[in-house]
């Protein structure tokens, strides 16, 4: 069998949309400057993007792109995409089987793609394909899907956890700056970091965390979805760790200078709500508070109550996403809903199950963005300008609300505030009294990301020396 000179990369995400979305970005950049792709979802995933997503205009753009599936190792009578589910290690063992009999397919039968010539692997996929890599002598390539400061948090913390030097469960004083951090001395606070640190060592969550971590290191190259001009400092310090660190971020901005009709090719793992972009339509410039809460966070029917007086108390113009698994082992508000929040979000609010977020940040309507601080949807406000009120939740959303308020100062942190007075206080403070000194600040970052996927920026050239590394492994199998 005659095989094509192009490389074969594998890539595998881990299972979550804010994880799949970077990696699937990055993989259809590959595939258009020639390289062929094999996407490894998992089979929940797999049957949500074939449900949500053009696949005759994606394969007639991207027609080396092969779509493949392994288990999520999570019993088919158990809900899928549960994180505790996933993360068990019981389920890993069963990923780590599928994916290394299909690796050993691909590399002592391999199609008429060829054998793999490197594995692009999501950094909380490390335990499953590392090992894996090594026996069939694949070279790998991680990414971490974080900002390069959660990155770097995330490996020293676990160092420092593994050998016994610090007990979270045991912190007083939460308002504590750390100082053993190396590059973020008298930065971070023990509150900014990730809530499972917290938790007991052993447990289900710390022990992935740090095992996934420590094993991500094993891998002598690292991508950041991320640009040089807005971490510069850290990711020097993680090319003490990674022989390269290929930053190409905004990856979602990158994609759109080099792909042609990036729209119609675009990932979609839910179905979109674009009756909101006609809303938006319809209102003043930059008068809308966009409100969402990303892909996993989960919140109670009480935080949500308390977050809709306030918005409706504010006053303000505002488009709330709430997923209808948003509340916990809720589907939906019921009947109990005030009916002052009900004619207050008819006058001025409205509410979509899911929302073309891109697009939303894009509108001249928007002038705020009520956020968790996922690494994604950080990245799309700052390409934008838009200034963001951070309530963060989970994994590493603490972080990036710190960066966001006090390091790149283009938002405030809401410091966990669920109280309908204090978030009618802040959405006013912010869309009134901070708006112009967060929108400059903002604006001047905007333009730093924008130009990092030009040509010649940094993370141009990190594509660019990324597509030639690969090729020089596929040169090498």
């Amino acid at each position: 069998m005659q095989h094509s000179n192009s490389p074969h990369i594998l890539v595998l995400p881990f299972p979550a949309e804010g994880h799949i979305k970077p990696m699937f970005n990055l993989s259809k950049l590959l595939s258009h400057r020639g390289h062929r792709i094999t996407f490894i979802n998992t089979h929940h995933n797999h049957t949500r993007l074939l449900q949500f997503t053009d696949l005759a205009s994606f394969h007639t753009q991207f027609p080396n792109f092969h779509l493949t599936s392994i288990t999520d190792g999570v019993p088919q009578h158990l809900p899928p995409n549960e994180f505790e589910l996933i993360i068990s290690p019981t389920s890993r063992s069963n990923v780590a089987k599928e994916f290394r009999q299909l690796l050993a397919t691909l590399v002592r039968k391999p199609s008429w793609w060829g054998p793999p010539s490197c594995i692009i692997s999501d950094g909380l996929m490390s335990t499953v394909s590392m090992s894996v890599a090594r026996e069939f002598r694949v070279p790998i390539i991680a990414f971490r899907t974080y900002s390069a400061t959660a990155t770097w948090v995330s490996i020293h913390v676990s160092k420092i956890i593994e050998e016994g030097l610090m007990d979270m469960q045991n912190a007083e004083d939460v308002e504590k700056v750390l100082t053993s951090i190396p590059g973020l001395e008298n930065f971070l606070r023990e509150c900014d970091l990730p809530q499972i640190l917290k938790l007991k060592p052993g447990s289900l969550y710390i022990d992935f965390y740090i095992k996934e971590t420590l094993a991500m290191t094993q891998a002598s190259n690292l991508i950041l979805n991320t640009f040089y001009e807005l971490e510069a400092p850290i990711i020097t310090k993680l090319t003490t760790i990674f022989t390269k660190v290929y930053t190409i971020g905004p990856i979602h901005t990158l994609i759109k200078t080099q792909v042609k009709n990036n729209i119609s090719s675009c990932l979609h793992l839910r179905q979109e709500d674009k009756s909101c972009i006609t809303w938006l339509d319809n209102q003043k410039e930059k008068s809308v508070l966009y409100v969402s809460f990303g892909t996993l966070a989960k919140v109670s029917h009480e935080q949500l109550l308390e977050f809709w007086h306030g918005l409706v108390s504010s006053m303000k113009p505002f488009l709330w996403v709430i997923r209808h698994e948003l509340f916990n082992g809720k589907a939906s508000l019921g009947h109990n809903v005030p009916i002052e929040l009900e004619l207050g979000t008819k006058e001025r609010g409205l509410m979509v199950d899911w929302a073309p977020q891109e697009e939303v940040l894009t509108h001249t309507s928007v002038g705020g963005f009520l956020t968790h601080c996922g690494w994604n949807s950080t990245l799309e406000c700052i390409v934008e300008g838009v200034p963001m009120l951070c309530w963060p939740l989970i994994a590493d959303q603490t972080i990036n609300s710190r960066c966001v308020s006090e390091k790149w100062r283009v938002g405030i942190d809401m410091n966990g505030a669920c109280d309908r007075l204090i978030v009618e206080k802040m959405v006013k403070n912010m869309m009134e009294n901070q708006i112009e000194r967060l929108t400059i600040s903002a604006n001047d970052i905007a333009v730093k990301a924008r130009d990092s996927v030009k040509e010649n920026g940094f993370s141009f050239c990190n594509v660019e020396n990324l597509i030639k590394d690969i090729g020089s492994m596929n040169v090498r199998k």
